[in-house]
């Protein structure tokens, strides 16, 4: 990700407010420019999402255009882009310095080729309104909240403000709503934590798979390296829940 795009310019580190004499922003400036609130402001300080303010005291910190711009641009990963925080976390950071500049064209290229399979949607997701699929499938919005927080449902807010989701996360909250009605209920001590391994197990395999891709298929022209990932795609779906299956069977048949 560029400097441009990060929402801040290198000649003046954000991390160096010193730098920066403009800096005349207090936190009730920052919300009431970005109708966040303070505890808001304050996580993605700690996350590390945005630069610490400049302290003059115990209690009083000054902030600049710059925290503007990155909250900015934050709101936009999330809103318009669905981003979860761990991933705009990874782009802040400059995420993508694990390839090389010819591994990212590569991969831009093979983007293009897959959008119907591997990112459809992503340059204009269609959104649907939260409230009405929470209300279906008896799923609450603190529980949306958890899933946004594990990186699962990423959420947004259409033009009036109400909040929105990717119709193509729907299926999170309705496998959610199933898991309910089959008995794993809060009650039973089952909850949106338990979905968070998942997402940390899935996580982990697709940065395994796009290691893999840009180290050995970046030699093959996009066109030909784009048709081998949509066919391997079910492949590998059906390997994992395959692989899955066995791996209970073994466990039972093992208690014999």
């Amino acid at each position: 990700m560029t400097d441009a795009a990060r929402g801040w310019d290198r000649t003046t580190d954000p991390g160096e407010p010193e730098a920066d004499p403009s800096w005349a922003l207090r936190m009730r400036d920052l919300c009431d420019a970005t109708g966040l609130q303070r505890q808001a402001i304050h996580f993605y300080i700690k996350e590390g999402l945005l630069p610490a303010g400049r302290k003059t005291g115990r209690n009083m910190a000054y902030y600049g255009a710059v925290h503007l711009e990155r909250l900015e641009l934050i709101r936009r990963l999330q809103h318009e882009r669905f981003l979860p925080l761990k991933a705009i976390k990874a782009l802040i950071d400059g995420g993508d310095g694990q390839y090389t500049a010819e591994q990212r064209q590569w991969l831009r290229d093979l983007k293009r080729r897959v959008a119907t399979t591997l990112a459809r949607g992503a340059d204009a997701p269609e959104t649907v309104v939260v409230q009405p699929l929470l209300d279906a499938h008896q799923v609450s919005r603190d529980e949306l909240a958890q899933l946004e927080d594990a990186g699962v449902v990423p959420v947004g807010c259409d033009a009036t403000g109400r909040p929105v989701i990717s119709i193509d996360d729907a299926w999170a909250i309705e496998t959610l709503g199933e898991l309910r009605r089959l008995g794993f209920t809060p009650e039973r001590g089952f909850g949106v934590a338990d979905i968070a391994l998942y997402e940390r197990f899935v996580s982990a395999l697709f940065e395994a798979e796009a290691a893999l891709l840009s180290e050995r298929l970046t030699t093959l022209d996009a066109d030909v390296a784009a048709g081998m990932v949509e066919r391997v795609m079910p492949l590998v779906h059906r390997f994992i829940t395959r692989f899955h299956e066995a791996k209970i069977r073994r466990f039972f048949a093992a208690m014999e």
